[in-house]
Protein backbone atom coordinates (compact mmCIF):
# COMPACT_ATOMS: atom_id res chain seq x y z
CA UNK A 1 0.00 0.00 0.00
CA UNK A 2 1.57 3.78 -1.34
CA UNK A 3 1.64 5.99 2.12
CA UNK A 4 -0.92 8.66 1.56
CA UNK A 5 2.03 11.84 1.16
CA UNK A 6 -0.97 14.80 2.63
CA UNK A 7 -0.27 15.15 6.46
CA UNK A 8 -3.54 13.50 8.34
CA UNK A 9 -4.07 16.99 9.64
CA UNK A 10 -2.98 20.53 8.03
CA UNK A 11 -3.63 24.07 9.90
CA UNK A 12 -2.98 27.08 7.75
CA UNK A 13 -2.95 30.54 8.55
CA UNK A 14 -5.77 29.67 10.99
CA UNK A 15 -7.61 32.29 12.88
CA UNK A 16 -10.64 32.72 15.27
CA UNK A 17 -12.26 35.10 17.53
CA UNK A 18 -14.97 35.93 19.83
CA UNK A 19 -16.08 39.10 19.81
CA UNK A 20 -13.21 41.22 20.16
CA UNK A 21 -10.89 38.85 21.26
CA UNK A 22 -8.56 36.74 18.93
CA UNK A 23 -8.44 33.34 20.29
CA UNK A 24 -6.10 32.06 17.39
CA UNK A 25 -4.21 34.30 15.20
CA UNK A 26 -2.49 32.56 11.75
CA UNK A 27 -1.63 29.30 13.29
CA UNK A 28 -0.50 26.74 11.32
CA UNK A 29 1.00 23.39 12.00
CA UNK A 30 0.47 19.54 10.14
CA UNK A 31 0.51 16.15 12.06
CA UNK A 32 1.69 13.24 9.66
CA UNK A 33 0.23 9.69 9.12
CA UNK A 34 1.94 7.45 12.13
CA UNK A 35 2.95 10.95 14.08
CA UNK A 36 2.37 12.31 17.96
CA UNK A 37 2.12 16.08 18.10
CA UNK A 38 1.70 17.75 21.02
CA UNK A 39 0.34 21.50 21.72
CA UNK A 40 1.96 23.06 24.95
CA UNK A 41 1.63 26.74 26.38
CA UNK A 42 -0.14 28.48 29.25
CA UNK A 43 -3.53 28.65 29.91
CA UNK A 44 -5.42 30.82 27.77
CA UNK A 45 -2.98 30.51 24.64
CA UNK A 46 -5.21 28.77 22.55
CA UNK A 47 -4.65 24.90 22.40
CA UNK A 48 -8.19 23.55 23.42
CA UNK A 49 -9.58 26.19 20.91
CA UNK A 50 -7.52 24.70 17.71
CA UNK A 51 -9.12 21.42 19.12
CA UNK A 52 -12.76 22.80 18.68
CA UNK A 53 -11.78 24.35 15.05
CA UNK A 54 -10.54 20.82 13.95
CA UNK A 55 -14.21 19.12 15.15
CA UNK A 56 -16.17 21.81 13.92
CA UNK A 57 -17.48 23.21 17.22
CA UNK A 58 -16.04 27.25 16.71
CA UNK A 59 -16.09 28.45 12.96
CA UNK A 60 -12.67 30.42 11.93
CA UNK A 61 -12.77 33.76 10.89
CA UNK A 62 -10.06 33.01 8.50
CA UNK A 63 -7.49 29.82 7.25
CA UNK A 64 -8.37 26.14 6.64
CA UNK A 65 -8.29 22.53 8.41
CA UNK A 66 -7.63 19.62 5.86
CA UNK A 67 -8.18 16.25 6.93
CA UNK A 68 -6.58 13.58 4.94
CA UNK A 69 -5.94 16.05 2.57
CA UNK A 70 -9.45 17.46 2.32
CA UNK A 71 -11.31 19.93 3.63
CA UNK A 72 -12.53 19.14 7.53
CA UNK A 73 -15.90 19.19 7.50
CA UNK A 74 -18.33 21.97 9.41
CA UNK A 75 -20.84 19.43 11.34
CA UNK A 76 -18.97 17.66 14.16
CA UNK A 77 -21.15 15.04 13.60
CA UNK A 78 -19.56 14.11 10.55
CA UNK A 79 -16.06 13.76 12.15
CA UNK A 80 -16.14 9.94 13.00
CA UNK A 81 -16.94 9.62 8.60
CA UNK A 82 -13.71 11.26 8.06
CA UNK A 83 -11.74 9.11 10.54
CA UNK A 84 -11.42 11.38 13.57
CA UNK A 85 -11.87 10.59 17.17
CA UNK A 86 -11.66 12.94 20.69
CA UNK A 87 -11.57 12.76 24.22
CA UNK A 88 -12.37 15.55 26.50
CA UNK A 89 -10.67 16.95 29.19
CA UNK A 90 -13.70 15.82 31.39
CA UNK A 91 -14.28 12.17 31.04
CA UNK A 92 -17.70 12.77 29.11
CA UNK A 93 -18.79 9.45 30.28
CA UNK A 94 -22.54 8.36 31.35
CA UNK A 95 -23.31 7.47 34.72
CA UNK A 96 -25.58 4.77 35.56
CA UNK A 97 -24.05 2.54 32.48
CA UNK A 98 -21.63 -0.06 32.38
CA UNK A 99 -18.34 -0.01 30.66
CA UNK A 100 -19.44 -1.52 27.53
CA UNK A 101 -22.40 0.37 27.41
CA UNK A 102 -20.10 3.13 27.04
CA UNK A 103 -17.63 2.31 24.90
CA UNK A 104 -20.39 1.06 22.64
CA UNK A 105 -22.06 4.52 22.18
CA UNK A 106 -20.22 5.71 19.19
CA UNK A 107 -20.69 2.86 16.64
CA UNK A 108 -24.20 1.54 18.47
CA UNK A 109 -25.07 0.77 14.44
CA UNK A 110 -22.47 -0.53 12.99
CA UNK A 111 -22.44 -4.43 11.86
CA UNK A 112 -19.22 -5.55 13.66
CA UNK A 113 -20.00 -3.53 17.05
CA UNK A 114 -19.30 -6.66 19.23
CA UNK A 115 -15.88 -7.40 17.51
CA UNK A 116 -14.91 -3.87 17.58
CA UNK A 117 -16.17 -3.46 21.46
CA UNK A 118 -14.10 -6.76 21.96
CA UNK A 119 -11.31 -5.12 20.22
CA UNK A 120 -11.29 -1.83 22.26
CA UNK A 121 -11.75 -3.71 25.54
CA UNK A 122 -8.64 -5.73 25.27
CA UNK A 123 -6.30 -3.27 24.19
CA UNK A 124 -7.35 -0.71 27.43
CA UNK A 125 -7.38 -4.57 29.35
CA UNK A 126 -10.67 -3.65 30.31
CA UNK A 127 -12.07 -6.97 29.54
CA UNK A 128 -12.28 -7.95 33.56
CA UNK A 129 -14.77 -4.75 34.22
CA UNK A 130 -16.58 -4.56 30.80
CA UNK A 131 -19.91 -5.33 32.71
CA UNK A 132 -19.16 -3.53 35.65
CA UNK A 133 -21.24 -0.04 36.58
CA UNK A 134 -18.85 3.13 35.40
CA UNK A 135 -19.32 4.94 38.43
CA UNK A 136 -18.00 1.92 40.83
CA UNK A 137 -14.50 2.18 39.05
CA UNK A 138 -11.52 4.20 39.85
CA UNK A 139 -10.85 7.30 37.81
CA UNK A 140 -7.57 5.97 35.69
CA UNK A 141 -9.94 3.04 34.74
CA UNK A 142 -12.73 5.46 33.84
CA UNK A 143 -9.56 7.22 32.10
CA UNK A 144 -8.88 4.25 29.99
CA UNK A 145 -12.67 3.69 29.26
CA UNK A 146 -12.79 6.96 27.71
CA UNK A 147 -9.54 6.20 25.22
CA UNK A 148 -11.33 2.77 24.47
CA UNK A 149 -14.46 4.57 23.23
CA UNK A 150 -12.54 6.69 21.37
CA UNK A 151 -10.58 3.78 19.93
CA UNK A 152 -13.71 1.56 19.09
CA UNK A 153 -14.37 4.31 16.04
CA UNK A 154 -11.02 2.48 14.50
CA UNK A 155 -9.62 6.91 13.79
CA UNK A 156 -7.11 8.02 11.74
CA UNK A 157 -6.65 10.84 13.80
CA UNK A 158 -6.80 11.00 17.95
CA UNK A 159 -7.44 14.11 19.48
CA UNK A 160 -6.30 13.45 23.12
CA UNK A 161 -7.47 16.67 25.44
CA UNK A 162 -5.02 16.66 28.67
CA UNK A 163 -5.17 12.63 28.64
CA UNK A 164 -2.80 12.70 31.19
CA UNK A 165 -4.81 14.63 33.94
CA UNK A 166 -5.60 13.07 37.59
CA UNK A 167 -3.30 10.21 36.56
CA UNK A 168 -0.30 9.30 39.17
CA UNK A 169 3.26 8.39 37.40
CA UNK A 170 2.57 4.73 37.08
CA UNK A 171 -1.01 5.45 35.69
CA UNK A 172 1.05 7.94 32.75
CA UNK A 173 3.80 5.60 32.50
CA UNK A 174 0.86 3.56 31.17
CA UNK A 175 -0.45 6.22 29.34
CA UNK A 176 2.71 6.25 27.59
CA UNK A 177 2.61 2.91 26.34
CA UNK A 178 -0.73 3.20 24.92
CA UNK A 179 -0.23 5.75 23.02
CA UNK A 180 2.77 4.99 21.22
CA UNK A 181 0.98 1.71 20.32
CA UNK A 182 -1.73 3.80 19.07
CA UNK A 183 0.63 5.76 16.63
CA UNK A 184 2.66 2.53 16.10
CA UNK A 185 -0.51 0.89 14.55
CA UNK A 186 -0.81 3.99 11.61
CA UNK A 187 -3.38 6.55 14.19
CA UNK A 188 -1.92 9.59 14.13
CA UNK A 189 -1.95 11.58 17.84
CA UNK A 190 -2.72 15.18 18.25
CA UNK A 191 -2.84 15.76 22.20
CA UNK A 192 -3.02 18.88 24.72
CA UNK A 193 -0.94 18.41 27.58
CA UNK A 194 0.68 20.06 30.84
CA UNK A 195 2.70 17.31 32.11
CA UNK A 196 6.07 18.32 30.58
CA UNK A 197 8.02 14.91 31.32
CA UNK A 198 5.43 13.11 29.49
CA UNK A 199 4.63 15.54 26.75
CA UNK A 200 8.77 15.37 26.14
CA UNK A 201 9.17 11.62 26.31
CA UNK A 202 6.12 10.65 24.06
CA UNK A 203 5.84 13.52 21.12
CA UNK A 204 7.21 13.21 17.93
CA UNK A 205 7.08 16.82 17.39
CA UNK A 206 5.82 20.04 20.01
CA UNK A 207 4.05 23.12 18.76
CA UNK A 208 3.97 26.12 21.22
CA UNK A 209 1.36 28.62 21.86
CA UNK A 210 1.44 31.86 23.17
CA UNK A 211 -1.58 33.89 23.11
CA UNK A 212 -3.18 32.23 20.09
CA UNK A 213 0.27 32.36 17.97
CA UNK A 214 2.61 29.86 17.42
CA UNK A 215 5.95 30.42 18.89
CA UNK A 216 8.12 27.47 18.33
CA UNK A 217 7.57 24.26 16.63
CA UNK A 218 10.03 21.06 16.51
CA UNK A 219 11.45 18.03 18.36
CA UNK A 220 11.05 17.61 21.86
CA UNK A 221 15.22 18.46 22.06
CA UNK A 222 14.42 21.44 19.74
CA UNK A 223 11.62 23.00 21.82
CA UNK A 224 13.42 22.33 24.51
CA UNK A 225 17.03 24.20 23.43
CA UNK A 226 14.71 27.08 22.63
CA UNK A 227 15.79 29.84 25.31
CA UNK A 228 11.80 31.79 24.74
CA UNK A 229 9.99 28.58 25.12
CA UNK A 230 12.25 27.77 27.98
CA UNK A 231 11.53 30.59 30.54
CA UNK A 232 7.85 31.01 29.23
CA UNK A 233 6.65 27.47 29.13
CA UNK A 234 8.93 25.12 30.58
CA UNK A 235 10.00 26.33 34.08
CA UNK A 236 13.53 25.68 32.69
CA UNK A 237 16.21 28.45 33.48
CA UNK A 238 16.93 30.06 29.97
CA UNK A 239 20.96 29.79 28.91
Amino acid sequence: MSRNTSPRLEVDALTVTFGGLTALDDVGFTVDSGEIVALIGPNGAGKTTVFNAVCALVRPAAGTIRIGGRPAPRRPEALLDRGVARTLQGLGLFGGMTVLENIVIPIAGAPDRDARAASALERAELGGVASSDIDALPYPVRKRVALARALVTRPDLLLLDEPAGGLGDDDIEDLSIRIRAVRDDGCSVLLVEHHVDFIMSIADRIVVLDFGRVVACGTPDEVRADPAVESAYLGWEAA
